[in-house]
């Protein structure tokens, strides 16, 4: 069974912080460091641990940095593109890709040039990998946004608000078979399908019932195997009961949560079932074992259930080029028209390469997307709304690498800036070797848990959001490790007064000033603080990577 071992996470760390501290090749260049306390403790229980959660698997097929090279299928200037910017190359490129799905996937090729798109690029079949020259050498300049190409797309709540200030892109990687039925409910000024089963949650089918399991466990006993086999992408699904016993649960299982009030927070409630789609390694018997551990416990009250969901996109992805929107001020808040980069929605094992966009007002998104990978990416230009965001239940996501450039004009009146997003009971995804010129970690309500930031610099300039009706800014297990804060302010990256069950470890002296927030829930928070005032200062150094290097 492909997971770790008692010993081997023991082994690993010993043999991996011995090469640190005796200046061996994990720790080039680097100053001798100590092993943090934190990290010794999460070594002995790395599964469960209270505070840290396990994210060694985050990313496209576990965490691989290898990527699949399919056969080239299509090559756009074949297809009618040009490269000079002189017409729409939408319509060609997009004829590339439907050619290359209905093939069974494959690469479509952009060769260097600049290509004018007037038109949304839709990535609707799995295994088709849109792969430019290099991001400083294939362009795309995007002419609309998505309010002219599509139309309004409104909040489910009413009200004047955009729904492209938090969906959709101009790049747009999602299943076709429900690019009809999604375009069809904006048009109706509907909320369109975003989740993992759908609008209508009744549509999910069951495929058996789970016994009690513990968060940390790999392996589940179910009732019925008869429909489930390797390799198969299932969603553990767990319904909230009336006493909001989940919920607490996602917070900590804490005094403080179960004393908060979760009855009026309309949207948070709205976001349960909590769903967790994951692929299945081994079925024996009746014992069910998944390619991550559990992300919470399994428990009868919450009618655990393993059931079929969305068919995703999987295996594709964009590669090696530049998204750049035509410039225009940033629109004002929730008024975004739509000039957004990339979209990543009810996609699982996908990703996005050596990607940049620029002047866009949403960069990379994540809607209802697990398992996927943002590496090497940028976001430049005039400023952006979500530079990159995380919401609707996307879990198991990984961005390293990646860089918020600082604003080329100044900030409009009415505008906002958040950073880093993530939302929407959404869970264990990593944001890892970031430069932030501007922005913030913008842990926008809706009570996301168990994500981590890891290894990076930033000015911390943004503010979060969220509104009053989605709930806590946090649930349990958020973890900040080694943060350089050039401007010394404390909102949203100290966390140990804020968060409950949370790491805040090695990141700069900060102090409170501008948005100053206050615990959701009373009473001990069971937070920890190690290495205040000393980023870099103990190993690991990247939290992701350190727990990486201890897979077998």
């Amino acid at each position: 069974m492909d997971r770790l071992s008692r010993r081997g996470l023991l082994g690993g760390a010993t043999a991996v912080a011995a090469a640190v501290i005796a200046g061996g090749t994990p720790a080039a260049a680097a100053p001798r460091r100590e092993v943090a306390e934190l990290w010794r403790e999460f070594v002995r229980d790395p599964y469960s641990h209270p505070q840290i959660p396990y994210i060694g698997r985050a990313g496209y097929a576990r965490g691989s940095r290898t990527r699949p090279r399919p056969r080239v299928r299509a090559d756009v200037l074949a297809y009618g593109a040009k490269s000079d910017g002189s017409a729409d190359a939408a319509p060609a490129i997009n004829r590339a890709i439907a050619a290359a799905g209905r093939a069974g996937g494959g690469t479509v090729l952009i060769p260097p040039g600049t290509y004018r798109i007037d038109g949304i690029i839709r990535i609707g079949h799995s295994g088709v990998v849109l792969r430019g020259a290099g991001s400083g050498r294939t362009r795309l300049v995007a002419t609309k946004h998505l309010t002219e190409l599509i139309g309004r797309y409104g909040s489910r709540y009413g009200g004047t608000k955009s729904g492209w200030s938090w969906a959709g892109g101009l790049i747009w990687l999602a299943p076709e078979a429900r690019w009809d039925s999604l375009i069809a409910a904006i048009k109706a000024q509907d909320w369109p399908f975003e989740g993992w089963t759908g609008n209508k949650r009744d549509e999910w089918e069951t495929l058996t019932t789970v016994e009690p399991a513990a968060r940390g466990d790999w392996s589940v006993t179910v009732a019925d195997t008869a429909r489930l086999r390797r390799g198969q992408l299932v969603l553990l699904r767990l319904a909230d009961d009336a006493d909001h016993t989940l919920l607490e649960h996602m917070a900590g299982d804490s005094p403080g949560a179960r004393a908060y009030t979760w009855d009026d927070k309309t949207k948070l409630t709205s976001y349960v079932p909590y769903e967790w789609p994951v692929r299945i390694t081994s079925v024996e018997g009746r014992r069910v074992t998944f390619e991550r551990p559990l992300p919470l416990d399994v428990r009868p009250e919450w009618d655990p259930r393993l059931t079929t969901l969305a068919a995703p996109l999987t295996g594709s992805g964009v590669e090696g080029l530049t998204l750049e929107a035509v410039e225009t001020p940033q629109a004002q808040h929730l008024l975004d028209l739509g000039y957004n980069g990339l979209a990543f929605q009810c996609a699982y094992d996908c990703w996005a390469e050596d990607v940049v966009v620029r002047h866009v007002d949403n960069g990379f998104g994540f809607i209802a997307a697990s398992a996927c990978t943002l590496r090497r990416t940028r976001v430049g230009g005039r400023g952006s709304h979500h530079p990159y965001y995380c919401r609707e239940g996307s879990h198991d996501n990984l961005v390293e690498d990646f860089t918020i450039e600082e604003r080329t004009v100044p900030a409009p009146a009415g505008t906002q800036l958040h950073g880093v997003n993530v939302e929407g009971l959404s869970s264990y995804n990593v944001w890892s070797r970031g430069d932030m010129r501007m922005g913030t970690f913008d842990t926008h309500r809706g009570m996301p848990f168990a994500n981590v930031r890891t290894d990076v610099t930033l000015d911390n300039t943004g503010t979060h959001g969220g509104d009053a009706s989605a709930g806590p800014l946090y649930g349990a297990r958020f973890t900040h490790w080694n943060v350089t804060v050039a401007n010394g302010r404390a909102g949203c990256v100290r966390i140990d007064g804020i968060a409950p069950y949370s790491a805040t470890v090695a990141i700069s002296e900060v102090t409170e000033f501008g948005q100053t927030d206050v615990p959701d829930f009373t009473g001990e928070l069971h937070t920890r603080a190690e290495a205040y005032g000393r980023p870099g200062g103990v190993w690991p150094r990247n939290l992701y990577e350190a727990q990486r290097a201890l897979r077998p």
